[in-house]
């Protein structure tokens, strides 16, 4: 009898780690990439100045985020190891034929190099950053890629506003690889005869007749506008609601975690626990950092948990509860230690150590389920101005692994209590993150560091 016993315990723990496996391996692609089902080529179109590097950096760092292999491939950098230095706009005129042989074979190189990523390095997606503002250059594209079966989607940005193009290249270009002196009013110059010779050339997408069954999108001063052509797949249609939702002005993000709640003094992960003395302290510091800040129209949101709704209380501002921003949910180890973790679901503490970004709490999610659960997260907080997101541990390193372009898989990095972050974007290629904002420094944790330091909490 004892036998049988024993032998049923040994098939039940055989069952309950292949379920375990199952969960982790069930999802070694992105639920993002199971909709690609075919290489595609991201075609940047548009004269310079017009923001194409911005917006090719932002899709791709979204695409490597929600778990999308993408890459870009900058024309500039190829031209600028073809041609050590720069001397003038006069490389750029049409009529410069040593020149046009030069930028010609510059883009084969370039998409020789799209081809190895997309058919050997495991790449999904392959942004071409140049300004592809021929109709014969984009065709020479269209050629190479259905010679190798790549689907192709255009993104053209057209801007017509002459302080926005003036303040790219005084934001960007002066401080390009193409002009070391970064004299302001030199470059200026120069730059605008650039764009003169590109205009001599201009094709603009023709969704009416030439172009009408291309697939591609019209961003209009920077996002005014849109016009969308014939979209052919899912990740397409992700990438379009994306571009929809970006803009240039300059603005403040702010991440923090919740104070310090009852649970963190225990070490019991997740339930819904309210604010510990220091947790209530640290509330307070936040509340004057804040007014100290004097940030203008911030908005405020948290997580529809108590110690998230009890840190945006002390504020005395409005804030907006989203559900999408709680905790990762740990299933049947919700409010449980590590240590009562380790004893009583001893395969599932060790399946968590082997693989975190997939490991999947049993009834609860993964890191990879979260970021899933937070893109209508990021796709708002693109859309918006000031925002303050008071929220959780594992939320945070989610949002930050976006922000600060690590891609899908760094979201488990290991810090210890509070996580401040401040993101100032600029506009264009102008943005910057600091970490570790002097708030309140409690025994409970440290300040999140971009590098790893002590065991977490989730």
């Amino acid at each position: 009898m004892s036998g049988n016993n024993t032998s049923s315990s040994e098939s039940n723990s055989s069952y309950e780690t292949k379920a375990s496996n199952l969960r982790i391996s069930e999802k070694k692609c992105s639920w993002a990439s199971y909709m690609t089902n075919s290489p595609t080529l991201i075609v940047m179109i548009g004269l310079p100045a017009r923001g194409k590097t911005y917006v090719a950096k932002k899709l791709t760092r979204y695409l490597n985020w929600i778990g999308v292999p993408t890459k870009v491939f900058n024309l500039g950098v190829y031209r600028r190891e073809a041609v050590k230095s720069y001397k003038s706009y006069d490389f750029f005129r049409h009529d410069n034929e040593e020149a046009m042989k030069i930028r010609k074979q510059c883009a084969v190189v370039a998409l020789e190099d799209v081809k190895v990523y997309l058919t050997e390095d495991s790449g999904q997606i392959a942004v071409f950053d140049a300004t592809n503002t021929t109709r014969e250059r984009r065709d020479m594209i269209l050629d190479f890629a259905k010679e190798n079966s790549f689907k192709v989607f255009f993104v053209e940005s057209v801007c017509d506003d002459p302080d926005v193009i003036a303040a790219n290249i005084l934001e960007v270009k002066v401080s390009s690889p193409d002009y070391p002196e970064r004299n302001r009013e030199n470059v200026m110059e120069d730059f605008l005869k650039r764009i003169e010779c590109y205009k001599v050339t201009y094709q603009p997408l023709d969704p009416d007749n030439y172009d009408k069954d291309l697939s591609f999108i019209k961003v209009i001063n920077v996002g005014q506008r849109f016009l969308v052509n014939r979209v052919q797949d899912y990740i397409q249609s992700k990438i379009v609601y994306y571009l929809m939702n970006i803009h240039v002005h300059p603005r403040t993000i702010y991440l923090c975690r919740h104070g310090e709640s009852d649970f963190n003094l225990v070490g019991k992960i997740g339930g819904d626990s309210g604010l510990s003395v220091r947790g209530k302290q640290f509330a307070q510091a936040l509340r004057k950092f804040l007014e100290e800040q004097e940030i203008a129209d911030l908005k405020v949101w948290t997580s529809q948990l108590k110690r998230t709704i009890q840190t945006a209380e002390s504020l005395g501002v409005t804030y907006e509860q989203w559900k999408i921003l709680n905790e990762i949910d740990a299933g049947v180890c919700e409010e449980m230690t590590y240590a009562e973790i380790e004893k009583q679901y001893p395969d599932e503490f060790a399946l968590r150590d082997q693989e975190k970004y997939l490991y999947r709490y049993p009834s609860g999610e993964s890191y990879q389920d979260l970021v899933q659960r937070l893109e209508p997260v990021i796709m708002e907080l693109e859309r918006q101005g000031n925002v303050l997101v008071i929220s959780h541990q594992a939320v945070m390193r989610c949002l930050l692994a976006y922000f600060l372009d690590k891609g899908a898989g760094a979201t488990e990095g290991r810090a210890g209590g509070h996580i401040h972050g401040r993101g100032t974007d600029l506009g264009w290629h102008r943005d910057s993150w600091q970490l570790d904002l002097p708030l309140f420094h409690s025994n409970w944790g440290t300040f999140f560091r971009q590098q790893r330091g002590a065991p977490s909490s989730h």
